[in-house]
């Protein structure tokens, strides 16, 4: 049940969390994508704009040295060459027409031909352009702006080039990214540890309750959940609480009712099943009236049984069921009860299939009563509803080194799968039970007896058709109520 109870806990925390971290994930994904992408477009936008405006304003400047002759505009790129100050930073070239350094103030040898997009979409749009890639040479990222020289007559002469380093710029860009992410991270970590925190102060309350609840469906009527909670959960607890308490009102009072009609009927059904025994013998009655005599005892014995089963109930309700604790072989009290047990499956025209697989006598600690009342209460079971299969098998086993099993399996209709967590519930009367009347409390007994032997009470629909009854007894075991 415990496993339960974690499972419970877990997946309602893993869906909490799941929720919750892939929601706040895809946020902060989505912020750190649009933070990164305007940093990048402000940064490259900005030295694009300013190398755009560099080489406006230079251009603008050689104007009228184009428009004069070509010997000026040379002497005049060569002394702006030489004079350049920004050249710690700045790369300045003057390209021809047909796409060949002509000046350069770096150490380019003047001649080599450049095949940048840049250059070429200056000559032909007559406009700035820009381009950014990587040098030939170093292959060092850089972004170059592109002016056309232009003379007065609209050819262009040449033109000026501005190229800077992207290193700086990158680094910075990726820094930026690198401190988003971090913070993005650290977003993260906070929510998922308030979740974290908030999730437990709710699945732990949650799981308690759950857990109370849980025993109080098994039959633990009565018991409260201390309540020390302010909010909805608390009117939860409370409404429980006073669930717990009314239902544990009702099953006793059910109980004593059980017990009182239990006790008012068990007179007169003696008295009955007395005088129809004596009447019985009678010779000068018909036959007729033996047949309803007969008819009297069996229902007065039937009714008997019911009001046995339910003296038990009540018993073991009240916690006054005690077990008288012997050595015994378990084997051979299992063989009394099917000799018991026989004559009446003889009758039915029942096969009755008996086998043992121990090597040794199984001895074990038990109330040799108790279990052979429950062996007749299953061998009764068996013979009611696997009547239409003709037999009826039982058989006894070493079921591990410290326990023995016992088999009993009749071959009739079996129980539909959605029933057999329920049959063993008191009071709980199954589909097929429509072909014999009972108390439906006859297996809750039985559980209880083998329970408080310190064994187990499986059942199922066996392989081939039919319903299997599978007891486990400890042997050298320490009862549980002596």
């Amino acid at each position: 049940m415990e496993g339960v109870f974690s499972s419970f806990a877990s997946a309602m925390r893993q869906k909490w969390l799941r929720v919750t971290i892939f929601t706040i994930l895809g946020a902060v994904v989505s912020v750190v994508l649009l933070f990164s992408f305007i940093i990048y477009n402000y940064y490259y936008s900005t030295v694009r704009t300013g190398l755009e405006a560099k080489a406006r304003t230079a251009t603008d400047f050689f104007a009228n040295f184009v428009s004069r002759s070509y010997a000026d505009y040379y002497n005049s790129a060569y002394r702006y060459t030489e004079t350049f100050r920004e050249a710690d930073r700045l790369e300045l070239q003057f390209i021809t027409a047909d796409g060949s350094i002509m000046i350069s103030s770096s150490t380019i040898t003047s001649g080599t031909t450049l095949d940048s997009p840049d250059v070429f979409s200056a000559i032909e749009s007559r406009q700035i352009s820009t381009w950014i890639g990587r040098r030939r040479t170093t292959g060092e990222r850089i972004m170059a702006a592109s002016a056309p020289l232009i003379y007065s007559g609209g050819e262009v002469v040449g033109v000026m080039r501005y190229i800077t380093s992207l290193e700086r710029v990158d680094r910075q860009v990726t820094m930026s990214i690198f401190v988003a992410v971090g913070i993005g991270l650290a977003v993260l970590l906070f929510v998922f540890t308030v979740n974290l925190i908030f999730v437990r102060s709710v699945i732990k309350p949650v799981s308690e309750i759950t857990k109370m609840s849980k025993r109080i469906a098994e039959g633990s009527y009565g018991i409260q959940i201390i309540n020390s909670y302010e909010d909805e959960i608390g009117e939860m607890v409370d409404s429980i609480n006073e669930m717990s308490q009314k239902i544990a009102q009702t099953d006793k009072i059910q109980a004593e009712f059980i017990s009182s009609v239990s006790h008012e009927l068990r007179t007169p059904l003696t008295a009955i099943t007395g005088w129809g025994e004596t009447l019985i013998y009678n010779e000068q009655l018909d036959e007729e009236s033996q047949r309803g005599i007969n008819i009297m005892l069996k229902e007065a014995t039937r009714l008997t049984k019911m009001v046995e089963e339910m003296l038990e109930f009540t018993r073991i309700e009240d916690g006054r069921f005690t077990l008288n604790v012997e050595l015994i072989d378990i084997a051979a009290e299992l063989e009394d009860s099917i000799f018991t047990f026989r004559e009446l499956l003889h009758k039915d025209e029942l096969e009755f299939a008996y086998s043992s697989h121990l090597d040794d006598d199984a001895i074990i600690s038990g109330d040799p009563n108790r279990l052979k009342q429950v062996f007749l209460n299953l061998f009764d079971n068996a013979a009611k509803y696997g009547r239409d299969g003709k037999r009826i098998d039982v058989a006894v086993f070493l079921a591990s080194p410290d326990s023995v099993g016992i088999t009993i399996r009749d071959y009739g209709i079996g129980v539909p799968e959605d029933e057999l967590e329920s049959i063993k519930m008191k009071f709980y009367k199954g589909s097929n039970s429509f072909k014999e009347r009972g108390s439906g409390i006859g297996l809750a007994v039985c559980e209880e007896i083998i329970k408080l032997h310190g064994g187990k009470l499986e059942l199922a629909n066996a392989m081939g058709g039919g319903f299997l009854v599978t007891i486990f007894l400890p042997m050298n075991n320490e009862m549980a109520t002596v």
